[in-house]
């Protein structure tokens, strides 16, 4: 079987990248992310996460890479980033509270032996209830989302901060879109329901 290389620090993508039950190493990604306010997030994502993968090439001659990368966009198209401070995630959660927001999720994957490349977009959206101060001081205090773009978890409590959500798969919010890559992987010659 091929190496398969996650090149990403992200823990979350890590656990998604496990739920396939294939042997693979995280190695984090050489590149820099610049994040142009100006350019379309699909765009983005996509340019970004095939980056990340195309920048560990060199060091695994004879792998599949998978870069992935997400930007989470509010009503207005606006990027809304990892908050990083409780200040940050309250002033996050109340703009969001009641509205419809879009998480992208660029997903490629390099074969690093014969340069082929498959690249794609998740899009999916959430609708967030109507919160209170008092709900969204509680949920930070229990979820501690600070890393985590949006200030919530959907793997975990942030799923009672929702209305409802739509899109193909649910793992595009976490970070890695699982669907999409199994049907890369299979591509590229890994058919992961059939031992590989």
């Amino acid at each position: 079987m091929r190496q398969i290389v996650l090149a990403s620090t992200s823990p979350y993508r890590r656990q998604l990248l496990e739920q396939l039950q294939l042997p693979f190493i995280v190695t984090a990604p050489e590149f820099e992310e610049r994040l142009d306010p100006g350019v379309a997030p699909a765009l983005l994502v996509r340019h970004l996460a095939l980056g990340k993968a195309q920048s560990l090439a060199e060091h695994y001659p004879d792998a599949l890479i998978v870069g992935s990368d997400q930007v989470f966009a509010d009503h207005r198209g606006r990027s809304i980033g990892k908050p990083g401070t409780m200040t940050a995630a309250v002033a996050q959660l109340q703009q969001m509270g009641g509205r419809t927001h879009t998480f992208f999720t660029g997903l490629a994957l390099v074969d690093s032996r014969s340069g082929e490349v498959w690249s794609d977009c998740a899009e999916f959206s959430v609708t967030f209830r109507p919160l209170t101060d008092l709900q969204i001081n509680n949920y930070l205090r229990r979820e501690k989302p600070f890393d985590c773009a949006g200030s919530f978890k959907i793997e975990g409590l942030g799923i009672a901060l929702m209305e409802r959500m739509a899109g193909d798969d649910y793992n595009a919010l976490i970070g890695l879109p699982l669907i999409k890559l199994v049907a890369m992987l299979e591509q590229a010659g890994v058919d992961i329901l059939s031992g590989f």
